[in-house]
C-alpha cells in the first residue's frame, strides 16, 4: 500500500440554489434553476498528513433523471439525499485506498442506493444510476483533491506505477497489464484550451433578437455579442432530434451567424459538434441530417467535429449499429457510458469514442480516457454547466488528456456569478479570451488546483 493512499477522517456536503441567468434547453425541457452540491473530506493518508479536499457539481436533474412527470422539486429532494447518502458510506470505509479504486469499488454500492431512494422518495420511475453518479461526483473528486494535498503534490502525480498498487488491468483486462492511468496524461496541464461555447435551443442568435425582458446584466445575450466578447471559434450546437430538416435549418442559422461575425473579425475558422440529447430514434436520423447539412453548407459539415449522444441512453435494450454512422462523422457515446460494462457495449456496438464528464466520476473519467487512449479513440471533456470548483476539475482534468478539440464550458454563459470568489484567484482560468481558456496557471498547484 502506498504512502498517498488515504482513509477518510471527516466528511459534510453542502447545498445551493443557483437560478440561471438565461433558460438551457437541451432534450425534452428547459433549465431555470438548479442545486449546487459542495462536498468537503478530511482525509489522513498512510504517511500521517492530512488535509482537507472539495469537489463540486450542478445536480441537473433534467440531464440525469429525464423523467418529466415527476417534478423537478421532488427529482432534486432525491438527489440531494442521494448525495448524503454517498457520503456517509465513504465516511464509512475501513482502512486506506486509492480514490480511483475506492470509487470504483462503490459503485455496486451506489446501484443499491438508487432501489432505496425510488422507495424512500415514492418515485414513479427507478431512480436513474446516471444520477446516482452525478450524486456520487463531487465527493470522488474531493478525495482526489484530499489526496494530493495531503501528499502535498499535484493529484496528477498519483496515479502511476509508483502511487497505485493495481494497473489498469483490474478494470480494463489483460491488455492493459502493466499500463496505469498516468501512462495516458499529460506531464503537465496545456498551456491553454479552445472552449466550446454551448448554443442552446432557445439561444438568441443577433443582437437585434434581444429584448427588453433579456438579462441586462453586462453579459452578453445573444450568440453573435459572445463572438465579438470573446472571439469564440468552438461551438456546441443542441438540437432536438425530432425533424431532420429543423435539425438542419437550426444549425445552418447558427453557422450563418457564426460565419458572419467571425469574418468580421478576421477568425478564419470555426468548429461545430451537435447534441440531441437521445432524442433521435436511430442513428438514420443523423445519417440524413448529414447528408443536407453538406448539401447546403458544406463549410459547415466540415466544421463539424463529432455528434454527441444521438439515439437512446439505454444503449443495451435501445441498440443499434453506429458504424455507418461514425464513417461519416465520429459519434461519441455519452449519457449511454455509466461503467466498464456500457464503455464496452458502445464499442462493440460501434460508438467512435466517448464524451467524458467529471459529472460522471473523476475517476471513471480518468479510466475511460485511459481505455480511450490505448485504443486511440476520439474523446471529449464535456460540461454540466460547471462552474467554480467543478470547472476547475474539469478544465484541469482536460488539460492534462488528449482531447478532440478543447473544453466545453458554459457557466459562463448561464451561471457566471457562482464563480466569482474563485475567479478572482484564477482569473486566467475564469475568462475566455481569443476563444480559449488559459489552463497554465493550474501548473505547480496541489491537489485538483483549486488554491
Amino acid at each position: 500500500m502506498k504512502p498517498n493512499y488515504i482513509t477518510v477522517k471527516d466528511a459534510s456536503i453542502e447545498f445551493t440554489d443557483e437560478k440561471l441567468r438565461t433558460p438551457l434547453m437541451f432534450g425534452g425541457g428547459v433549465v431555470t434553476a438548479v442545486t449546487k452540491a459542495t462536498a468537503s473530506i478530511t482525509v489522513e493518508n498512510k504517511a500521517g498528513k492530512r488535509a482537507t479536499g472539495r469537489g463540486q457539481i450542478l445536480l441537473s436533474d433534467l440531464w440525469a433523471f429525464p423523467v418529466l412527470s415527476i417534478p423537478h422539486e421532488l427529482k432534486d429532494a432525491a438527489m440531494r439525499d442521494m448525495c448524503r447518502k454517498y457520503l456517509s458510506y465513504i465516511k464509512g470505509y475501513v482502512g486506506y485506498g486509492h480514490p480511483v479504486d475506492m470509487y470504483m469499488e462503490s459503485k455496486p454500492h451506489l446501484k443499491q442506493l438508487c432501489t432505496e431512494m425510488t422507495a424512500e422518495h415514492s418515485l414513479k420511475e427507478a431512480f436513474p444510476f446516471l444520477a446516482a453518479l452525478v450524486c456520487s461526483s463531487p465527493i470522488d473528486m474531493a478525495m482526489h483533491d484530499a489526496m494530493g494535498l495531503a501528499a502535498g503534490v499535484s493529484s496528477y502525480d498519483l496515479y502511476g506505477k509508483d502511487a497505485m498498487d493495481d494497473d489498469l488491468s483490474r478494470y480494463l483486462g489483460a491488455p492493459l497489464r502493466g499500463r496505469y492511468i498516468a501512462d495516458f496524461l499529460k506531464r503537465d496541464y496545456l498551456p491553454s484550451l479552445p472552449v466550446f461555447h454551448l448554443v442552446g435551443g432557445v439561444d438568441k442568435l443577433y443582437r437585434s433578437e434581444v429584448t427588453k425582458d433579456d438579462p441586462s446584466d453586462g453579459y452578453p445575450v445573444s450568440l453573435e455579442e459572445w463572438i465579438e466578447q470573446d472571439r469564440l471559434f468552438c461551438f456546441k450546437v443542441k438540437l432536438k432530434g425530432k425533424a431532420v430538416e429543423e435539425d438542419v435549418a437550426r444549425t445552418l442559422a447558427v453557422a450563418e451567424c457564426i460565419e458572419r461575425t467571425t469574418a468580421r473579425l478576421g477568425i478564419n475558422e470555426y468548429y461545430l459538434t451537435i447534441d440531441q440529447n437521445e432524442m433521435c430514434d436511430t442513428p438514420a436520423f443523423d445519417i440524413e441530417y448529414a447528408k443536407k447539412l453538406k448539401e447546403k453548407n458544406a463549410r459547415a459539415f466540415a466544421a463539424l467535429l463529432y455528434i454527441e449522444q444521438p439515439t437512446s441512453r439505454d444503449i443495451a435494450k435501445a441498440a443499434h449499429d453506429m458504424r455507418p454512422l461514425a464513417k461519416i462523422k465520429p459519434v461519441l457515446v455519452d449519457e449511454g457510458m455509466l461503467d466498464i460494462e456500457t464503455m464496452n457495449c458502445a464499442l462493440e456496438q460501434g460508438w467512435s469514442g466517448f464524451a467524458l464528464k467529471v459529472c460522471k466520476g473523476l475517476s471513471s473519467a480518468l479510466i475511460y480516457a485511459a481505455m480511450a487512449g490505448s485504443k486511440k479513440l476520439p474523446y471529449a471533456v464535456q460540461d454540466l454547466t460547471n462552474p467554480g470548483l467543478s470547472l476547475i476539475a474539469s478544465a484541469g482534468f482536460a488539460a492534462r488528456i488528449s482531447t478532440v478539440k478543447g473544453v466545453e464550458s458554459n457557466a459562463f454563459q448561464f451561471i457566471p456569478h457562482t464563480s466569482a470568489v474563485d475567479a478572482k484567484r484564477l482569473p486566467e482560468l475564469f475568462s475566455r479570451k481569443d476563444g480559449v481558456i488559459r489552463t497554465g496557471c493550474l501548473h505547480g498547484k496541489k491537489g485538483l488546483a483549486y488554491e
